[in-house]
């Protein structure tokens, strides 16, 4: 198939429906924001998510490659970080242009074998054309897993309010199939690995569900509202190392001895699944 980078350019309004629908996924206290205002750090990627038609779909759910990213033939697909400058606020309601592009692709040999790197650029400008957001998103490209033998599926009730004090700088995490079902669609979010448990296990080769890695990102952001944390934010940078599955024991806390404020999902593992990095402009408190 024929393809080269070139860049999509939309003129959209940042929706407040699907910010609405995140607030109530939290259920966390914070009101939620409405028609002109302030649009939480990060809280872009569901008030400008986009629906792709049905046809356009592929088999994981994505849709096909070879039109906007490349025809990669790997056929897992990770949200695997990036890095986020805030220039100037958005608010909800208001029309913003869009610009996105594929930065680079690049092939790589891991541990797990072959794999392939795709960066997507992305710049957002603001009602008066002045830059408010430049972004870059890592996505990654690897082999399937090797498929065990397909057990049943836990039978998870939802958990209710997925973040729970823990202590200062410390969250649990709850996760069920009915949180990840609301984040699909809050964010348009049709990939199977999320929903579709035998798909995820018997295709992909997963353990069960795996969490979304926007959402863990957004919960670690959310976890800085929560703590009354001050200052202007002028980066982010974020890291998926790791899945994490649905229903596992999971914390936000602090990192410390990290540099910059940086917060992290943890399970048993002493290693993060995500990280969360922050550069301010005032220290604020925390």
């Amino acid at each position: 198939m024929s393809w080269a980078p070139h860049t999509v350019v939309t003129t959209e309004t940042l929706d407040p429906h699907p910010v609405a629908a995140l607030s109530a996924l939290f259920d966390d206290g914070i009101p939620a924001a409405g028609p002109g205002d302030a649009l939480p750090p990060l809280w872009h990627w569901l008030a400008l998510a986009r629906w792709p038609v049905s046809s356009a779909l592929g088999a994981d759910g994505h849709p096909a490659r070879g039109s906007f990213l490349p025809p990669v033939e790997l056929p897992r697909r990770m949200f695997a970080g990036g890095e986020v400058v805030f220039h100037a606020p958005l608010t909800v309601g208001s029309t913003v242009r869009r610009e996105s592009s594929v930065e680079s692709v690049t092939e790589k040999s891991g541990r797990s074998g072959k794999l392939v790197v795709v960066v997507v650029a992305t710049r957002l400008y603001d009602e008066s054309g002045r830059p408010a957001i430049e972004e870059r998103q890592d996505l990654v490209y690897r082999d399937s897993g090797a498929v065990a033998p397909a057990a049943e599926p836990a039978d998870l009730d939802p958990a209710g309010a997925p973040l729970t004090r823990a202590g200062e700088w410390a969250w649990d995490l709850a996760t069920d199939p009915t949180l990840l079902m609301r984040f699909s669609a809050a964010t348009s979010n049709p990939h199977r690995i999320h929903y579709d448990w035998p798909y995820a296990t018997r295709v992909e080769g997963y353990p069960g569900l795996v969490v979304h890695g926007p959402l863990m990102t957004l919960a670690l952001a959310e976890v800085l509202r929560l703590e009354g944390h001050a200052g202007r934010i002028r980066r982010m940078r974020h890291r998926n190392r790791r899945p994490l599955f649905c229903g596992r024991p999971a914390r936000l806390r602090r990192v410390e001895d990290a540099g910059p404020l940086t917060l992290g999902v943890f399970g048993p593992d002493p290693e993060p699944h995500s990280t969360l990095t922050i550069d301010q402009e005032s220290t604020g408190h925390g």
